[in-house]
């Protein structure tokens, strides 16, 4: 696929794919034809029996500072009614691989939400996150009322929203809104090790226990544990189960297949 607005790196590392933001002049402000291509890439990725994990970055400036006003000033609510825009947030949602945001500068906004869409962040020392469509006469659409909440608690998230105030790299990491902060000369490295050392684990298993991990912060415990307990047993069906083990009785390196 060609991509106007991301650039997409299938090689960054082995079975690393990396995404890239694309829109430096507009500080990789999300629009509907980013937001597009982003789906598409990632569903391809899905597919890509190479690709085990994706990273999502922007620049050392911003990961993305929100969406693109302009698309949406405008509009009326029946018109972004029509529009729909938060479908292809929604497919994106549905990406089976771990998705890793490796952040540096702004993510505000779109840019917040998107981070927290995907499965884990690292952070660089610069890296500010933040809901301010407050001070715009709105509030978070793609799911920033919905992921920060459950991600630092009502309180906090609150403040935020309300206010539409910034965070630091370090008070994020304090909340437990990201995975680590590091340098932001490092950052980009550091998620990409991150990736790499999940890449290397089972790929049937790590898609499972993804999907727990989801249902279990999406949902009530009480389903959250059954649909652990489901996908656990099914486990027990994969030729990289019957491996894995059998690699840790027998002292040596596992060989997953993916099977």
């Amino acid at each position: 696929m060609k991509f106007e607005l991301i650039k997409v790196n299938t090689k960054i590392a082995p079975q690393v794919a990396l995404i890239e933001l694309n829109r430096p002049k507009e500080l990789n402000a999300l629009n509907q034809q980013l937001m597009g291509e982003m789906r598409d890439a990632l569903a391809e990725m899905d597919q890509d029996d190479k690709v085990r994990v994706i990273v999502i970055t922007g620049n050392e400036k911003a990961f993305a500072a929100g969406a693109d006003i302009k698309q949406m000033a405008e509009r009326s609510a029946i018109e972004m009614d029509r529009i729909d825009q938060f479908s292809t947030w929604d497919q994106i949602n549905k990406t089976k691989k771990p998705i890793i945001a490796a952040v540096s500068g702004f993510a505000l906004g779109g840019g917040c939400e998107l981070s927290m869409l995907c499965d884990m962040i690292v952070a660089s020392e610069t890296a500010k996150f933040g809901q301010p469509e407050i001070k715009l006469g709105v509030m978070p659409g793609a799911g920033g009322t919905q992921r920060m909440t459950r991600a630092i608690g009502k309180a906090r998230a609150m403040e935020l929203i309300l206010t539409g105030d910034m965070i630091s790299a370090d008070e994020a990491l304090k909340m437990g809104l990201i995975n680590k902060v590091v340098p932001v000369e490092l950052y980009l490295q550091e998620a990409i090790n991150l990736a790499s050392k999940i890449a290397a684990m089972p790929p049937i298993a790590v898609k499972m226990a993804k999907e727990a991990v989801k249902k279990a912060h999406n949902s009530l415990l009480d389903d959250g544990l059954m649909f652990e307990r489901k996908n656990f047993y099914l486990l027990f069906n994969s030729e990289d189960q019957k491996e894995g083990m059998k690699a840790f009785m027998e002292k040596r390196p596992a060989e997953f297949k993916g099977k």
